[in-house]
């Protein structure tokens, strides 16, 4: 059965504190694997495998977007959740074979395949899932309703999903919930076709996040809220996945994140401008002016 699209009370429902509103705030990075962040933002000698333990302590999620390009495995899911607070939160991007080399046709088997290779092993850690359509996609009504049916929208509903896997799942599939929660998506667009104004009104009927996407020009830039999740995906405000953000900058999305956060929505943001190391650091810096106050790292940089 599944959900109705009104808000639904999570079983995660920890807010951060310090700004007024009913919505959650989280800001953090497109990944964090990236050897340019080597001796610039991860200190020197720090071992590869304690990256994310760095990141984590200086932000409250990341995007997992390895599982874009290939299956991972339940053993990385669960280093990963491992390796993070706990009150850290992980969006996972799913699988380009599903949106870009199917394009959301017969893709049953791959959903089953993704949600088996160890996304539900990030347990209460696992946040949105994030679904990037190419820019050769454009706007079909009926091929975006089709692939949203497909979509579980729990935990419980992904784990009996992930039981249906077929013989691409070649290790250990994780079927296991400890605990059924809510499940939500992000929708992420490319086509100039998406401008259709039928576009907002279809995921927002199947309660799917539209994906606030900041590419400095390159793909269409859309705003509408289309569910109790707002997913900002912000890739370089002057030059796509290069430039930082400028204090100004990162002013002007503060105002739009309390305002989304004051009418109820969880903001969930992700700086994709990692070419030349801006992401973390704006990342820590749009929270400050948030006043998402982590608690101040230890030591990581050793062993």
């Amino acid at each position: 059965m599944r959900p109705s699209c009104h808000r639904a009370t999570l079983a995660d429902g920890r807010k951060e504190r310090g700004i007024p509103g009913d919505g959650e705030i989280r800001v953090g990075t497109s990944g964090w694997i990236y050897p340019a962040w080597r001796g610039e933002f991860y200190p020197k000698g720090l071992p590869k495998r304690r990256e994310l333990e760095y990141l984590s302590r200086r932000v409250n999620t990341v995007e997992i977007n390895g599982s874009f390009y290939s299956l991972q495995r339940p053993q990385r899911y669960l280093r990963w959740k491992s390796a993070t607070p706990d009150d850290f939160r992980f969006a996972v991007k799913g699988g380009r074979f599903i949106t870009h080399m199917r394009q959301l046709r017969g893709v049953e088997a791959a959903l089953a395949n993704f949600f088996a290779s160890g996304v539900l092993a990030l347990d209460d850690k696992l946040g949105p899932v994030l679904w990037q359509l190419p820019p050769r996609l454009p706007f079909d009504a009926a091929r975006l309703a089709s692939f949203f049916a497909l979509l579980p929208r729990s935990t419980g509903e992904a784990a009996a999903l992930a039981t249906r896997h077929d013989e691409k799942v070649t290790f250990e599939p994780y079927t296991e919930v400890r605990t059924n929660r809510r499940l939500r998506h992000a929708l992420e667009v490319r086509h100039p076709s998406f401008t259709d104004p039928r576009f907002p009104e279809l995921v927002r009927a199947h309660d799917i996040a539209l994906v606030v996407a900041d590419t400095a020009g390159t793909w269409p830039y859309l705003e509408e809220t289309t569910s109790d999740l707002v997913y900002i995906r912000l890739h370089g405000d002057v030059e796509l996945y290069s430039s930082g953000y400028s204090d100004a900058a990162l002013r002007e999305w503060a105002g739009k994140i309390r305002r989304w956060r004051a009418q109820g929505h969880d903001v969930y943001v992700y700086f994709d401008n990692d070419v030349n190391v801006k992401a973390p650091g704006d990342a820590m810096a749009l929270a400050d002016e948030l006043g998402l106050h982590r608690a101040p790292p230890g030591d990581s940089s050793g062993g």
